[in-house]
């Protein structure tokens, strides 16, 4: 849930996939395709495809998730801004939005530190609300990643997660596996299957 400052390597994509499934029989798919262009190398732009399946509904969301970052995290402090528009199929209107400020920094070689600040909107949902989260990545060894987030809004409950994250060969394949209290602060508890590839 929480992101860093960081885009895509400029002429290289990502497609990012992750399976949800909740203790309140609520099961969650989403695929996500980002790039960053050669010729925009501060500029990500990604789209995704979610579904999300309840007893007795089901319901599907495209949209759009651009990423800019204005100052990398490599002088020592990252800062991005990342938004969101989701429109759902089954009901023919805008579902999600979102804009949320993301800050990275290096504490040492092998821990990140991410924050990450902004607005999220369900229609669906309670409608508008603020978010702010917290993320610590621990990169163990090349391969092997340690994440703990923690996160609130102004409704429902605080809630957090964590996992690890595997890198077979230090790039190109993510596996991760995480396990949420509260993750979208209503449902107890949760765990999520991830896996992604870039090229």
């Amino acid at each position: 849930m929480i992101d860093d400052s960081e885009v895509e390597t400029p002429g290289d994509c990502h497609l990012e996939t992750w399976v949800t499934d909740t203790s309140v029989d609520t099961l969650h798919l989403n695929a996500g395709l980002g790039c960053t262009p050669e010729a925009v190398p501060t500029l990500e732009l990604g789209v995704f495809a979610g579904h999300t399946s309840v007893p007795g509904s089901d319901e599907t969301v495209i949209g759009v998730t651009p990423k800019l970052t204005l100052r990398p995290a490599e002088t020592g402090l990252g800062i991005a801004v990342a938004g969101s528009l989701g429109y759902g199929i089954d009901r023919s209107r805008l579902e999600t939005a979102s804009l949320i400020g993301a800050i990275t920094v290096p504490a040492t070689e092998s821990l990140n530190i991410n924050v990450n600040a902004g607005w999220v909107w369900t229609k669906a949902g309670v409608g508008s609300e603020l978010f702010v989260g917290a993320q610590a990545e621990w990169a163990v060894t090349p391969s092997f990643t340690v994440v703990a987030e923690g996160f609130t809004r102004n409704h429902d409950k605080a809630g957090g997660q964590a996992g690890v994250r595997w890198t077979p060969g230090g790039r190109w394949v993510d596996f991760d596996l995480l396990a949420a209290r509260y993750g979208d602060g209503a449902t107890p508890t949760s765990v999520t299957v991830g896996l992604t590839i870039r090229h």
